[in-house]
């Protein structure tokens, strides 16, 4: 397999409290070529730039760039062409600067899920009318999270009315029931208050 060296340099005397993960080099493989791509797990834009070193490949010469990966994405950093026959070996440094340039190129970017701090879990009981509210959203955002719907899954049902101790009747409710790191909510209706509630202590 090829072999990859990641020494990462911080610039920014805040770096070291702001960014919480360290952006991630993934490779594709594709005819002839490799491409390098930055991901940033993190929910803060960040300058990114990708000086790479080695043998059996080649690449452009122009001097490297600082470029700008947004939060929670991944954006194109870089192509080499390989030679054929051999396998490359190389190694590469990452700068990674949270104090933003005017100067950094914009490129395309996918975004990317990531975990909450808080796990998400969502349970959907059978009578829900505002889940859609909820879901659709989650779906669509940038936070991994579980959905079980309860009335496929009795023994989750049976679990959770353990938990409630019999306080609230499942079958009536018709809002969803969230787990936020351990926490159950029967009162979160739509994304906004998810996020509220994700940010407190």
């Amino acid at each position: 397999m090829m072999r990859a060296l990641l020494i990462i340099f911080l610039f920014g005397t805040t770096m070291a409290f702001c960014q919480e993960k360290p952006i991630k080099i993934v490779t594709q493989e594709l005819p002839n070529r490799l491409a390098f791509y930055a991901v940033n797990e993190n929910e803060q834009d960040l300058d990114v730039m990708l000086k790479i070193k080695g043998t059996n490949f080649r690449q452009s010469s122009a001097r490297p760039r600082l470029i700008r990966v947004p939060a929670t994405s991944k954006v194109h950093m870089k192509t080499v062409v390989l030679i054929r026959g051999k396998r490359p070996s190389y190694t590469y440094d990452l700068v990674v600067n949270d104090s933003l340039s005017r100067r950094a190129l914009k490129k395309e970017y996918k975004p990317v899920k990531i975990n909450p701090k808080k796990q998400i879990v969502v349970y959907i009981p059978e009578n829900c009318q505002s889940c859609d509210s909820l879901i659709v959203p989650l779906t669509n955002g940038k936070y991994l999270f579980k959905m079980h719907e309860l009335g496929e899954r009795p023994e989750i049902k049976d679990q959770l009315n353990r938990s409630f101790a019999n306080r609230i009747l499942l079958d009536s409710l018709e809002t969803p029931i969230v787990n936020l790191g351990g926490k159950l909510f029967t009162k979160i209706e739509n994304y906004d208050q998810l996020l509220s509630e994700l940010k407190k202590e």
